[in-house]
C-alpha cells in the first residue's frame, strides 16, 4: 500500500477504476463510492467499528466486491491547519492498512465536511434519528467529491497541455 497525492493517484488510474471515500469516526467508518467515470459520489452504509483486524477485514471485503482502486481518506486537520489527535489517529490507521492491502490511500482535508453533510441531511428533511445514521457516510461522499471535482480537474489540464 501506498499513500499518493491527489496529483499522483490521478496519473496511476486507470479509465474505468472507481474510488472510495472514508470517514473515519471512533465509532464508525462513513463510506462512499464513486461511479467507474469517477463524477459522482454515492453514500455507503457505515461501517461499525469494533477492533482494527475486524475493521481492515470488512473494509478490503467491500474494496474487493465493489473493485476500489484507491481510498480517499478524510484528514480531521484543526480549522487552524494543525494537526490533532485525530490526525493522527487516521495516520496510525492508514500505516495499519500498509500491513493488510496494496491499495493506495490519498489523504483529503476533510474540515467542514461533517458540517456540509449535516446541512444536506437537513436541507432534505431528514429526521435527527436518520441524521445520526447516515452522517458519516453523508461525510465521506462529500470528502470523496471533494478528490473526484479535483481529479477531473487535473484531467482536463492534461488534456489541455497534451492539445497544447
Amino acid at each position: 500500500m501506498t499513500v499518493l497525492t491527489i496529483e499522483e493517484l490521478a496519473t496511476a488510474l486507470q479509465p474505468g477504476q472507481a474510488i472510495a471515500g472514508l470517514d473515519l469516526g471512533t465509532k464508525t467508518i462513513g463510506l462512499s463510492m464513486s461511479d467507474l467515470g469517477r463524477r459522482f459520489s454515492t453514500p455507503r452504509p457505515v461501517i461499525k467499528r469494533e477492533k482494527f483486524t475486524i475493521d481492515a477485514a470488512t473494509l478490503l471485503e467491500f474494496a474487493e466486491k465493489e473493485k476500489v482502486a484507491a481510498f480517499v481518506i478524510g484528514l480531521p486537520v484543526n480549522m487552524d491547519g494543525s494537526a490533532g489527535p485525530r490526525v493522527q489517529a487516521t495516520r496510525a490507521f492508514v500505516r495499519n492498512m500498509e500491513q493488510k492491502t496494496a491499495l493506495p490511500f490519498v489523504y483529503w482535508d476533510e474540515r467542514l465536511s461533517t458540517v456540509a453533510a449535516e446541512r444536506a441531511l437537513l436541507e432534505m428533511d431528514v429526521s435527527r434519528r436518520q441524521r445520526a445514521e447516515r452522517i458519516d457516510s453523508a461525510a465521506a461522499s462529500f470528502i470523496l467529491q471533494g478528490a473526484l471535482d479535483r481529479l477531473s480537474l487535473l484531467g482536463r489540464a492534461a488534456w489541455d497541455d497534451f492539445d497544447a
